[in-house]
């Protein structure tokens, strides 16, 4: 499935523009407005959150409340906005999907989700209290133990695969050696 969003008119003159290869020596089909010559490239967007967890090892979720996926669990994560780095993006969804205290860690994981036009970061998070202040977007904030995650009602493939990565590493004793997995989900 080739995805394209509905781009129908330039966003520099109104016109509407055309979907075919630009005469700049570009290989892919762009939408181009044939008044201004405008080429409007599509790109990824990224998903920033976080893997909060206690020195325990219990990891904190979020009850969605919104859709898509209203009523299931992810990790505190949503869309990168302009003017801040993935990081800081991360940190923010986590303070706005949790009210959660953290401390950023490093890089986890990194998954692509070409199908969608996704690209999904996540960072480790240390919790630094078990008092949470979820925003509207989350019924509930809560921790759980590897035994305890609601598998079946994980709201994101990329949530499930990036936890079942850090319980697998964390078993291993590799949790805490910096190694970013990077994951195609197709």
């Amino acid at each position: 499935m080739i995805l394209r969003s509905p781009i129908k008119f330039c966003r520099e003159c109104g016109h509407a523009v055309v979907y075919r290869i630009p005469d700049d020596g570009d290989t892919r089909e762009r939408a181009v407005c044939p008044q201004c010559n405008t080429i409007h490239y599509e790109n990824p967007l990224n998903v920033v959150g976080t893997i909060p967890v206690m020195p325990d090892g219990r990891v904190l979720l979020c009850k969605r409340n919104i859709e898509p996926r209203w009523g299931k669990w992810t990790l505190p994560a949503g869309f990168m906005e302009l003017n801040e780095t993935t990081a800081e993006g991360a940190a923010r969804e986590t303070d706005e999907e949790a009210g959660a205290q953290i401390r950023m860690g490093r890089l986890f994981s990194l998954v692509n989700v070409p199908r969608v036009g996704q690209v999904h970061l996540f960072y480790c998070a240390d919790l630094l209290s078990e008092q949470f202040n979820p925003g509207t977007e989350t019924i509930e904030a809560r921790l759980f133990t590897e035994a305890e995650i609601p598998w079946e009602e994980l709201a994101f493939r990329t949530v499930s695969t990036t936890l079942r990565q850090w319980f697998d590493d964390r078993r291993s004793g590799v949790v805490d050696q910096g190694r970013v997995h990077h994951i195609d989900l197709q």
